[in-house]
């Protein structure tokens, strides 16, 4: 991970201007600028440091299908530094504290939800061309779509999945499945969630799965 400068070169700041004109530049406060960085794949450590060095960064990668160039926001930090122009004004503004990554769900999690995760995982990456990208709240299974986000519940000893099926086309049983239509599921819209608290649970889900990885 590269060390992030907390301003910008010159060179961008004359671009800005070049392209916006002198009042619109000088309205841009550059104590605070975004990071994007774009790269093929990113480390567990990449997305750790992002929220540690204090700036607000985007990690995305990037993958081509044939002629297609997708990008996926991997993980986003917003940053804790308080800009010059905050402290010129008095303002007093606390840092938000981070929130808690989904690695950092799983670390917290009692063994036998850990070890239920790893069988999960293992089921949707045995999969023909199914890849795992953790983001920052939730981890993707993809082809080129995703086929599944999984959440971690620590608490409740649950992984929550979100699969790529069309409600009506599944039998829902309540506590287990349920129509995502119109609740905002991260990661994929308007599927089924599924609650994986035991093997038992994993096993009912396994069909569910298969039809997933199919459909994508």
């Amino acid at each position: 991970m590269p060390v992030v400068a907390p301003r910008p070169p010159p060179r961008v700041r004359e671009l800005t201007r070049e392209k916006l004109g002198d009042q619109a530049a000088a309205e841009i406060d550059w104590s605070a600028p975004r990071i994007v960085c774009v790269a093929g794949a990113f480390t567990h450590h990449d997305t750790v440091a992002v929220e540690m060095i204090g700036h607000r960064i985007d990690l995305v990668t990037y993958r081509v299908f044939e002629d297609v160039l997708t990008l996926q926001l991997i993980a986003s930090a917003g940053g804790s530094r308080t800009s010059a122009r905050g402290r010129a004004s008095g303002s007093a503004r606390a840092a938000s504290p981070a929130p808690k990554s989904v690695q950092q769900y799983l670390d917290e999690s009692p063994e036998d939800l850990k070890e239920l995760y790893a069988d999960l995982d293992e089921l949707l990456l045995s999969h023909r061309d199914v890849l795992k990208e953790p983001q920052l709240h939730y981890v993707a299974y993809r082809r080129i779509v995703n086929v599944a986000t999984v959440r971690v519940q620590p608490r409740n000893r649950l992984l929550v999945v979100n699969l790529r099926l069309d409600p009506d086309s599944v039998e829902l049983q309540e506590g287990f499945s349920r129509d995502m239509r119109g609740l905002g599921a991260l990661g994929i819209r308007d599927g089924v969630e599924v609650r994986i608290g035991s093997r038992e649970d994993l096993e009912r889900a396994t069909d569910l799965i298969q039809r997933s990885v199919e459909v994508a």
